[in-house]
Formats: structure tokens, C-alpha cells, sequence
């Protein structure tokens, strides 16, 4: 039973990820589309054509490889100097631009002279690429919110899981009180297991976060007022300064790291809390930004990726994953002994936070991304702009063409690190469990 839910969770992912690259491609057909540039084909895959069928101007497929997906415009780049689309050197680089210009104009038939994409204004081109990357985001925002205000999220809560015994610092690598230890401020007050704190010093508490800030800044007496068997009580504590986890101020822990701060002692337990609006859209907007940490320090991952998937090193929570990492761990979710809400949240949440990595990752400004083509046509309208200021010439459109030699060149590190991915993922796979 465990490996057939596995093969469903596998497989719920991939369908995700069928559609969440038809969905980013969608964008820049719509658009395209409403801007006057034809479009001879919409395709979600690479390489082989499994499926496709030919509707009005456009052949719509699915092809072999679910690693991305495409759309063809006519007059992605524009023709030469001399107007000619045909390769016209032997040079190595010279041979990429020309390349990709003919591609450009691929299937040009009669009366496509005024359906060609760079003919566009800039600002129709930028909306044409970001459209895709956009499409992703809307997709992980409406799902995250989803999921957020209607199933929930595990989070740790005011409720008390268990008190510590004694007061001892959080590098020590033992949980046993040493002789002589003094009591923890939490149990010398009081404070129980199953304890809800409703209140810190008289201020009214409602999440951990809050509370783990109130008593980090406070030192010597305090009151801590909480729900127990329906009733309230208040205690009285008195904390100290003591060795803690540094917090990322969001009531997680940053791994690793410690500083000196007010002490209570108590463990907060998790459960499933639903957020409301601004929790939820709070919750987005430290998504958005780990997303974007995420991407900043992804170069200096690549040693423990390439020691994971070749050293035998260990494979960290927070290492990269390909997509055959994430349906490995998409699988592992269905499979996993919790409530059929809840594996249904998590493989929702492991599909936006895809799309939402695809929206950040094609927003860099680098050919062949989104980025990159968004970066040409802005180029493009700065440099007429300076030619109107000026009274220069109009410079025509901004070959993107000419930058093909860097793009395969960050294709090719793209490629390489996908490959590293890929063996990792398969060697020495990131798990949710054991």
C-alpha cells in the first residue's frame, strides 16, 4: 500500500507540474495573442511529440520530457543589418546569432510582416515575457492562501508541550540537569503541561512568535497568565538571562547560532492553526523573501550538492532539488501516516512553492529566461528614449540576437547544474522523514 500511494504521489506532482508549466506558457500566449504576434506552437515538454493537434494557427502538444515547456512567435529577434535571416558566417559565435534569428523566423508565411514579435513596442514585449513568470506567481499566491486560510499550517502555538526541569544553556548537548541546576523559571512558577498563555506581563498573547519575543526581552519578574481546565490562572515568574537559540523572528531558530536572552523554559507545542488574511499574507511575503535568499545563496550550495551526490555527504533539508527530487518527495507525502487534509495541504504547498521558484528563477535578467528578453526591450526603450532627448536617430530595435553566445553559455551552467541536481536527487535524495 505505502509503495502504491508513493507511485500517486509521484504522480499527483508530475500532473501538477504538467500544469504549472502550461499555466507560465499560457501567459505568453495570451498575450502574445492579444498583441497581433503569431504563434505557431504551444508545447509543455521537451523532445519527442507524444500528443498534438493543430487548432486555427497554433499545433498545441505534449512531448516526452516534462522539464519545461515553449511557445514559438514569429520575430522573437530581428533579421540582420541586411535584412537577411540566413546564416552569413563561419564564426563560431557569429553561427549561434545567426541561428537563432532563423529560428526567429521559422514557418514566416505571407502577411506575417506585421505579426512578428520584436515589431512590438517594448513595453508590449516586456508584457509578453513577464506574462509567463507571472502566471506562476498567481498560481503559488492563490495557493498558498489557500492553504493557509483553509487548511492550516503546523505551527507552534502558546500551548505548553512539556516545562524544562532545570536551567541550562541550549548548546549544552545533553537535556539532563547537571547537580546543583536550579529550577527553571517556568516550573518554579508553575506552569504546566497543556498550559495555553493567553497573556505575557498583562500583554494579550495569540501566537509564538509574539510570546518568544516578550520573553526574550524580559528579565526578573514577570506574570504569565494562562488557560487551565477552562479557567484562567495568573503565575509569577522570575527570569533569567540564559544561554538560547537565536531566533529568526519569525519563532523558528536559526541553526547553529546562540545568543544571551530572557529565559522561561517551557517547550511550545505544534498543531494545525488556520491564518487568517494579514497572517496569511504576512506568511506570502517571508515565503517571497526566503525565495529570494534562497536564490542569492544558491552558488554556495553547490559544494555540498556535489559532495552529497558524489562524497557520500550529508543531503541538508535546505539543498536544491530538481523535479525529480520533488516528485520523490511529493510520493513520500501521500504515503505519509497523517490526516488525508494535511497531505493534501503539503502536496499543494510543494506545487505553489514550484511555481513560485520558477516565477524567481525566470525573472533574472540572463538569456534564455524571461529575464533576460525583458532586459532587451527595457534596453530598447532607454535607448530610444535618449535618442528622442537628443534628437538621434531612432536606433531600431535592440538585437537580443547578439547575445546568444552568453546564452548558451548560461544555458550550458544551467544544464550542468540540473545534471548535478539529477544525480543527487537520485543518490542521496532530500527525505521529509528519517
Amino acid at each position: 500500500m505505502t509503495t502504491f500511494m508513493t507511485i500517486l504521489g509521484i504522480v499527483v506532482f508530475v500532473v501538477g507540474l504538467l500544469f504549472s508549466i502550461a499555466w507560465h506558457e499560457l501567459g505568453h500566449f495570451s498575450t502574445a495573442k492579444m498583441f497581433g504576434v503569431r504563434v505557431p506552437q504551444f508545447m509543455v515538454g521537451f523532445g519527442p511529440t507524444l500528443w498534438s493537434k493543430r487548432k486555427g494557427e497554433t499545433e498545441y502538444g505534449i512531448k516526452a520530457i516534462p522539464l519545461g515547456g515553449y511557445i514559438r512567435m514569429i520575430g522573437m529577434f530581428p533579421p540582420g543589418d541586411d535584412g537577411a535571416i540566413r546564416k552569413r558566417s563561419t564564426s563560431p559565435f557569429r553561427g549561434m546569432i545567426e541561428d537563432a534569428r532563423a529560428a526567429a523566423f521559422e514557418e514566416l508565411q505571407p502577411g506575417d510582416e506585421k505579426r512578428l514579435l520584436y515589431t512590438r513596442k517594448p513595453w508590449k514585449r516586456v508584457i509578453v515575457m513577464f506574462a509567463g513568470p507571472f502566471m506562476n506567481l498567481i498560481l503559488a499566491v492563490v495557493i498558498f492562501l489557500t492553504v493557509l486560510m483553509s487548511f492550516g499550517v503546523n505551527t507552534q502555538t502558546t500551548t505548553v508541550s512539556s516545562v524544562s526541569d532545570c536551567v541550562i544553556p541550549a548548546s549544552a548537548q545533553t537535556d539532563k540537569c547537571p547537580s546543583g541546576a536550579k529550577d527553571s523559571p517556568a516550573k518554579a512558577a508553575g506552569l504546566r503541561a497543556g498550559d495555553k498563555i493567553v497573556a505575557f506581563d498583562g500583554a494579550k498573547v495569540d501566537d509564538w512568535g509574539a510570546l518568544q519575543r516578550h520573553i526574550r526581552d524580559t528579565t526578573g519578574p514577570a506574570t504569565v497568565t494562562v488557560e487551565r481546565d477552562g479557567e484562567r490562572k495568573t503565575l509569577r515568574a522570575s527570569l533569567i538571562e540564559n544561554r538560547v537559540a537565536k531566533s529568526d523572528g519569525d519563532g523558528g531558530y536559526v541553526e547553529g547560532e546562540y545568543v544571551r536572552a530572557g529565559f522561561l523554559g517551557f517547550t511550545p507545542a505544534s498543531g494545525i492553526v488556520k491564518q487568517d488574511f494579514p497572517q496569511a499574507v504576512d506568511r506570502m511575503g517571508d515565503m517571497m523573501e526566503h525565495g529570494v535568499q534562497a536564490l542569492v545563496n544558491l552558488p554556495g550550495k553547490i559544494p555540498d550538492l556535489w559532495n552529497a551526490a558524489f562524497d557520500g555527504g550529508e543531503r541538508k533539508q535546505d539543498s536544491p532539488m530538481g523535479v525529480v527530487g520533488a516528485a520523490r518527495v511529493g510520493g513520500e507525502v501521500v504515503s505519509l501516516d497523517i490526516p488525508a487534509s494535511q497531505r493534501v495541504a503539503t502536496m499543494l504547498f510543494l506545487v505553489a512553492g514550484f511555481n513560485l521558484s520558477l516565477f524567481l528563477f525566470n525573472m533574472l535578467p540572463l538569456l534564455p529566461l524571461d529575464g533576460g528578453h525583458i532586459a532587451g526591450a527595457l534596453w530598447e526603450s532607454v535607448r530610444r528614449m535618449f535618442a528622442r532627448v537628443f534628437r538621434r536617430p531612432d536606433p531600431g530595435p535592440f538585437d537580443v540576437a547578439k547575445l546568444m553566445p552568453v546564452a548558451y553559455v548560461v544555458a550550458g551552467v544551467f544544464l550542468c547544474f540540473t545534471l548535478l541536481v539529477l544525480v543527487a536527487d537520485v543518490v542521496n535524495p532530500v527525505k521529509l522523514a528519517g
